[in-house]
């Protein structure tokens, strides 16, 4: 499969899983959530990467490379992202996210050479200004949604939100140099979230601030286990399968129309219609993609 494919498949499966994560992250709070939901990850991940023989691909220069990643994306990153969600909800959270796609682009030209060019430079353009409509102007002058509202300073939020993106394309470029040496990308996943798993336990024992908020019901564990199985267990593996077969600043880029795709799903939770932004955005986000894959 072509990586463009890969990387919005991997979009739709971060889509997809916002809607299990958005109740257990507010309820349990950022660590605790991102804590169970990386222990869920792993044990699938492991699983698959034992009964596909994907561990075998892993020596000692790839297991350092991998912790650094897992501890940037997935530790840092991962838990700024769902901080940012409980301070501000799916949709603000969305467009800060989408950011990364422009972290990524500039980050694979300095330090790994690729440009975007002609079509495809065009194409990326109007799909990163698409998100961003999408997501800025997604929301009708009379939502109400809980989801809707900002908690906290708005700045702080803004701030996790950025981190979080910097986080993803950093933690995501650096490993473009070991996945074209032929890495299972089941496995450098299945390692990546064991290392993050690892150091959201080590926070866990240090600081009381890492506790949950409340006690796991049933209900948060089948969410958080849909969201891991979606997310990190399928997403991350095909965006690690892209950066090994394409450009890690285009795969980034396609990456980035979460937030368009997450519209259609919000709307099935407002049970309203998106307002006329979030249609120009998408409709431009999907030019955009047009032009990339061309």
């Amino acid at each position: 499969m072509r990586p463009e494919a890969l990387a919005l498949l991997a979009a739709a499966c971060w889509a997809v899983s916002s809607l299990f994560s958005a109740g257990p992250a507010q309820r349990l709070g950022a660590f605790a959530f991102s804590r169970w939901r990386m222990l869920f990850a792993s044990l699938l991940l492991w699983g698959l990467a034992l009964a596909g023989g994907g561990w075998r691909s892993l020596d000692g220069a790839a297991f350092v490379l991998l912790a650094l990643s897992g501890l940037i994306g997935i530790f840092i990153g991962d838990t700024a992202l769902f901080a940012c969600m409980n301070r501000m909800g799916p949709r603000r959270s969305g467009v800060l996210f989408a950011t990364h796609a422009l972290f990524s682009a500039w980050l694979a030209w300095l330090f790994l050479g690729e440009t975007l060019w002609g079509w495809t430079l065009a194409g990326s353009g109007l799909l990163v200004a698409g998100v961003m409509l999408a997501v800025v102007w997604g929301k009708r002058g009379d939502e109400a949604h809980i989801w809707e509202q900002v908690r906290g300073p708005l700045w702080v939020g803004v701030a996790l939100g950025l981190l979080a993106a910097l986080c993803q394309s950093v933690a995501t470029l650096m490993l473009k140099p070991l996945m074209s040496t032929g890495v299972d990308a089941v496995a450098a996943s299945a390692m990546r979230m064991s290392m993050a798993l690892a150091a959201h336990a080590l926070l866990w024992l240090l600081w009381s601030g890492a506790r949950a908020r409340d006690s796991l019901r049933l209900q948060d564990a089948a969410g958080i286990f849909m969201s891991a199985a979606i997310a990190m267990a399928l997403g991350m593996t095909l965006i690690l399968q892209a950066m090994k077969l394409g450009q890690a600043g285009l795969v980034a880029v396609l990456s980035s129309v979460t937030p368009v795709l997450i519209l259609p799903l919000l709307w099935l939770v407002y049970r309203r219609m998106p307002a006329a932004g979030a249609w120009l955005g998408a409709f431009l986000a999907v030019a955009g993609t047009a032009l990339i894959l061309r």
